[in-house]
């Protein structure tokens, strides 16, 4: 899974960009500094040694999701990242956890120690023009967290102790990107296709 820009998908889209009247598998969310991706890759890297059975992020796919939205025209979600607004947010990532069915963990992730309250606002403010382009509402509470891993069997798997965590550097984040997500065999790309500057304090 990767990253990838305009330019990459195709030449079906001229120019490199996507007419705004198509449907994309839009969200919403907060990327990383670029010195913690370069540290969690060369952690993920150990992990996928000391746990096999599950398939480890691409650290080019790691970010914060604020708001998933799912499948919906590509013009209704750019009109709301041009209407969000929201302050810059001082981050902080805590420790390992999982989500589990049973005993066993179908998800690995790592989770925010500092600024989750500016995280939610910054949530609700995105959900608030989603439902007012018309869009359904998110009933379920944001947990933020990043995503480092999934199960490869369907009903989990047992997780094994894994290397330390790196030292990740607090930081301000001033930006909120939309992404458009591409799922394909060798899994997920994910295109910026919009950012949103947040204000400074």
């Amino acid at each position: 899974m990767a990253a990838v820009g305009a330019e990459q998908l195709g030449a079906h889209r001229l120019a490199g960009q996507a007419p705004l009247t198509e449907r994309i598998r839009a969200f919403f969310a907060v990327p990383l500094p670029e010195t913690n991706r370069e540290r969690l890759a060369a952690y993920l890297l150990a992990c996928a040694a000391a746990a096999p059975a599950f398939r480890w992020s691409d650290p080019n796919n790691l970010h914060l999701t604020v708001r998933f939205v799912g499948s919906v025209e590509r013009e209704v979600v750019e009109g709301i990242a041009d209407r969000v607004e929201g302050s810059t947010l001082e981050i902080s990532l805590g420790e390992i956890g999982t989500f589990k069915r049973g005993g066993l963990a179908r998800v690995v992730w790592l989770g925010v120690q500092h600024g989750v309250d500016g995280l939610t606002e910054l949530a609700d403010r995105v959900e608030a023009e989603c439902r007012a382009a018309g869009l359904e509402p998110e009933e379920r509470a944001l947990k933020p967290h990043l995503t480092l891993a999934r199960a490869r069997p369907r009903q989990g798997a047992a997780l094994p102790a894994l290397p330390p965590l790196p030292d990740l550097e607090p930081w301000r984040a001033g930006e909120l990107v939309l992404y458009s997500s591409h799922l394909g065999s060798g899994g997920a790309m994910h295109e910026p296709i919009r950012t949103v500057r947040l204000t400074s304090r």
